[in-house]
Formats: structure tokens, C-alpha cells, sequence
């Protein structure tokens, strides 16, 4: 009886440790970090998410002045 828990014991640990669900997960962008603290009541993630659409309307505003260049 003394080995079997002691067996179960064991194994339960070695399962336990087998895997970690962090590692399996892609790593985040520094954008997807961003917005994920932008989107939270954390102090200052107002302003984080005021940086990323500024950031957004910059881009946006650039390949619309590239594409209206590219015309002919």
C-alpha cells in the first residue's frame, strides 16, 4: 500500500511538470503587449492606448499619401 502511494505519488509530480502551458504559447509582439495594456485599468493605459492610434493614423495617413503618389 506504502510503495502504490508512493508510486502515484511520483507520477503525479513527473505529470505535474511534464509541461508548461507558457511555453507552448506563440510570444507576444511589443504591439499585442500594448494594446493588451492599453485595454486595461492599469495607471497610464489611457495613454498607451492614445499612442497606439496615433501610431495607427500615422500609418494610415502614410500609405494613403504613398498610394496617391503612385498614380498616375
Amino acid at each position: 500500500m506504502r510503495h502504490r502511494l508512493t508510486f502515484l505519488l511520483a507520477l503525479s509530480v513527473v505529470l505535474g511538470c511534464g509541461s508548461d502551458h507558457a511555453e507552448r504559447q506563440a510570444p507576444k509582439s511589443q504591439r499585442q503587449r500594448d494594446s493588451t495594456i492599453g485595454a486595461s485599468r492599469l495607471p497610464g493605459a489611457q495613454g498607451v492606448g492614445g499612442a497606439l492610434k496615433a501610431a495607427d493614423s500615422a500609418a494610415s495617413r502614410r500609405a494613403q499619401e504613398e498610394a496617391a503618389g503612385q498614380e498616375p
